[in-house]
């Protein structure tokens, strides 16, 4: 058992490193653009349409992108510490993935109803909100359907708005429920799975809209090029990260290989198995590793792609490492050699950075399976998101659910002897 002193340390720890990372934000921010661009930023950032893809650093500027972001992970920190919520590997990556889909497509405001909803759910079902609260954190992917409802519908302003927020509340309070089952569906191989719930939820609804008459249109605004200045802020930020963990850890790295040894097959929180220090070590080189794999292949560090490159650093705190996530990345990369992909196509970029959410399969049976699952998903991802027009921003977690879905079985039957064994044993 953890000595409760160590624990507290360790709470301290991860908090002050949250902090620390929001305040950067709100720095990095504020030397970019000046408070009134900000506001005005933001007011375009809220009356917008955040479907996907709605790049923030092209819809506003940089500056009030990273504002947004710094936001919502300060709305997230917020709600735990008002629950008193621990921190863990969870928390790092609901916080993570919130910071960095509020480059494109999460704001404050639209998300606040889709927490309610999930707030009523556990009122509902008798119990503390507590135990419903991340489902609640990482649904907020189906922001832009609440946005989306205000502009399509037939009605009033007033009306509109009402409605958007009562569809939001309704989505947040279905979602709970439907997230247990869909973890039960792939059996804890997809890590994003709100996603593929929340992208089930998104298909109804779109399909529904549609029987009305009501046509959602496409949005694909996307920035290109890779500015030095964010380059040289996100090494800093992950090396620094690196450094932390490794004085946390006392300078020892070894246990890495002990992060490295999980299949990383939900839930895996390695804050709680292996540690803050050597939690954060691995962040800190999956951060790198995406980074530098975006600049070699010359991809764009586009609102959505260092949004991406965020959320897989939040995650590895709870399922990635890179002894999983490469075969996944190579399985994706290679797609692109067979296929009529590019490399640097917007949605491949995504797809590369977020195939991760499929690392558990590497991690349980071997490499081969997991670049499979990698150059599957590449096909897969490609069509998914006109199921729902874009109003999930997700649309990888729900591509993950389905290869998982697909795939697991067939492991299961034609793999037997990788089923219980250790990984890299």
């Amino acid at each position: 058992m953890i000595d409760k002193n160590v624990q507290d340390i360790e709470q301290k720890q991860l908090k002050y490193f949250c902090m620390a990372t929001i305040v950067l934000f709100f720095v990095v921010a504020f030397c970019l653009t000046s408070p009134t661009q900000i506001i005005d930023g933001m007011k375009t950032i809220v009356i917008s349409r955040d479907a996907l893809i709605t790049d923030y650093f092209m819809l506003a500027d940089h500056g009030t992108a990273f504002f947004n972001s710094a936001l919502m992970m300060t709305l997230v920190m917020g709600i735990l510490q008002l629950l008193k919520m621990p921190f863990t590997g969870l928390t790092l990556a609901a916080l993570f993935i919130n910071g960095g889909f509020a480059l494109f497509g999460k704001n404050p405001i639209s998300v606040l109803p889709i927490f309610l909803g999930t707030s009523l759910y556990a009122w509902q079902q008798g119990v503390h909100v507590k135990r419903y609260i991340y489902t609640g954190l990482f649904g907020a992917c189906l922001a832009p359907l609440v946005t989306e409802m205000y502009y399509i519908l037939p009605f009033g302003h007033t009306t509109n708005l009402i409605a958007a927020i009562m569809i939001g509340i309704i989505i947040g309070f279905i979602l709970p429920g439907l997230a247990i089952h869909t973890t039960s569906m792939h059996m804890g191989y997809n890590l994003f799975n709100v996603g593929f719930a929340a992208g089930i939820i998104g298909f109804i609804v779109v399909s529904i809209l549609k029987g009305f008459g009501l046509q959602i249109e496409s949005v694909m605004i996307w920035y290109e090029g890779r500015p030095v200045w964010l380059i040289c802020l996100l090494y800093v930020y992950f090396i620094a990260t690196f450094i932390y963990g490794l004085w946390i850890n006392k300078w020892n790295i070894k246990p890495i290989r002990k992060i490295f040894h999980h299949p990383g097959r939900a839930v895996a929180d390695f804050i709680l198995m292996d540690g803050v220090g050597i939690t954060l070590v691995n962040m800190s080189l999956t951060g790198c590793f995406c980074l530098t794999y975006i600049i070699l292949v010359g991809g764009d560090l586009s609102g959505p792609m260092v949004g991406a490159i965020l959320t897989l650093f939040g995650f590895s705190a709870f399922g990635i490492h890179l002894k999983n996530y490469i075969p996944c990345m190579l399985g994706v990369f290679l797609g692109t050699l067979f296929k009529i992909y590019t490399p640097t196509m917007p949605a491949i970029q995504l797809a590369t950075m977020f195939c991760a959410g499929l690392a558990p399969i590497a991690g349980q049976f071997g490499v081969i399976a997991g670049i499979l699952a990698g150059l599957l998903h590449t096909s897969v991802v490609t069509q998914t998101g006109q199921l729902y027009s874009g109003l999930n921003l997700y649309n990888n977690g729900f591509s993950t659910g389905f290869v998982a879905i697909f795939m697991i079985p067939l492991l299961e039957s034609f793999m037997k002897r990788f089923k219980k064994r250790n990984f890299g044993s």
